[in-house]
């Protein structure tokens, strides 16, 4: 059994106990393995702001790796929910990185977790003229903040 078949035994497992009807579909692509629950519950399953389906991936992730040590981190995904909102996510980044190039002054994104950041920062890791930098926060949520390069 490989890693992605172990890790989907294990969702399924754990979405059957807790009452959940799902289908879920395995990917092996660009972003590593991934796990997309196909369910008429997908509300509950994503949560408040995708605080469920975080949890849920963090759990997946866990029991994966007690039982495979050497298991790559597998993504858990509901509906294409994380997929949405990681494009609205880049494309709200570029829009405010445009208007920090037009203006020259600074933008906050919102607070946003250590994934979330690190996707906004490779959209500006090659940019010339605007860079983007986390700042302090409260636990895990953290704001970044788009500025211009200096020369």
């Amino acid at each position: 059994m490989t890693p992605l078949e172990h890790s989907r035994h294990i969702l399924d497992t754990m979405l059957g106990y807790l009452g959940f009807v799902v289908q879920i579909e395995e990917d092996n692509g660009p972003d590593g393995p991934t796990l997309q629950v196909l369910t008429d519950d997908s509300d509950a399953l994503i949560g408040r702001r995708g605080e469920t389906l975080e949890d849920i991936q963090y759990l997946v992730n866990r029991v994966l790796q007690r039982h495979l040590k050497d298991a790559p981190r597998v993504r858990v995904d509901v509906e294409f929910y994380r997929s949405m909102r990681e494009d609205k996510m880049v494309a709200r980044a570029k829009e405010l990185g445009d208007r920090v190039r037009a203006t020259g002054q600074n933008a906050d994104l919102p607070p946003m977790n250590s994934y979330y950041r690190r996707l906004i920062h490779n959209v500006f890791v090659n940019d010339p003229e605007v860079t983007s930098v986390s700042q302090d926060g409260n636990g895990r949520f953290k704001r970044i903040v788009l500025q211009r390069r200096s020369s």
